[in-house]
């Protein structure tokens, strides 16, 4: 996925390209899904998943930017003592089949929206279907697959601090002892400086979400309040890996 960003006098109103989707303007920082599709729905992913040619365009830019950066964040760890994972909100299998590559004796389950699922599988290749496996569900909702250590890739930034709460609580409930959680992130610097990135995404999550970018401290406030300690950090490429264990 790429982002342009086109400014007009004084900032007023900012054009925002996201790969091959749409374009929209903004003013005053108000959501404007519903102006974006020209639907009264304001969750984005409602609307995204009701096009199919959208959902198929967000599944691929997803897919390249984790085969230029997935393993770059997967490996910022060793994480190899955890033999079940589950990519929690994961889409396709685009991350799984990268963290399959670095650990290949692990097996991940992708847990996501049902018709996101059915949608992945369809492009699923079948030759890791002995170590990738699909659940449907909604991660706020429905009770979550067990395993040793979940990932949360590019989730908590859609979300407000309340949310991102309340989901790693029900993560960390669901870890045995020693289990973890692995959050992969574009990191904003404690002084929010920059990166620049991170400060081009929280003007996206301005646009259609309610979360935000955050800094390390941010998101450490936010998986001790869950329960999980000992936060790492690593920095990447292009996303950042921050990790937590029960």
């Amino acid at each position: 996925m790429y982002i342009v960003v086109h400014t007009t006098k004084g900032l007023k109103s900012i054009r925002i390209t996201l790969g091959n989707f749409h374009l929209f303007h903004f003013r005053e920082g108000k959501h404007q899904v519903q102006l974006m599709y020209g639907t009264s729905e304001k969750d984005i992913y409602k609307n995204l998943s009701s096009s199919k040619e959208d959902i198929e365009k967000f599944q691929s830019g997803m897919e390249d930017a984790w085969s230029l950066y997935g393993q770059d964040v997967i490996c910022a760890f060793d994480l190899s003592s955890f033999n079940r994972v589950c990519d929690v909100g994961g889409g396709s299998d685009a991350f799984a089949k990268q963290y399959i590559s670095c650990y290949p004796n692990s097996t991940v389950t992708i847990f996501d929206l049902p018709n996101v699922v059915e949608r992945a599988k369809k492009h699923f290749v079948p030759s890791e279907e002995d170590k990738i496996t699909f659940q449907s569900g909604d991660f706020f909702n429905d009770p979550i697959p067990e395993a040793d250590l979940y990932i949360l890739a590019r989730i908590l930034h859609n979300q407000d601090d309340e949310k991102c709460v309340a989901l790693l609580t029900k993560l960390h409930k669901a870890c045995k002892p020693g289990g973890g959680v692995l959050l992969v992130e574009t990191v904003l610097n404690e002084d929010r400086s920059g990166p620049l990135a991170a400060h081009i995404y929280s003007i996206v999550m301005l646009l259609v979400l309610e979360g935000k970018e955050r800094t390390l401290s941010e998101y450490s406030t936010l998986l001790v309040a869950a329960g999980f300690k000992d936060v790492q950090f690593k920095k990447g490429q292009h996303y950042d890996a921050v990790y937590g264990r029960k």
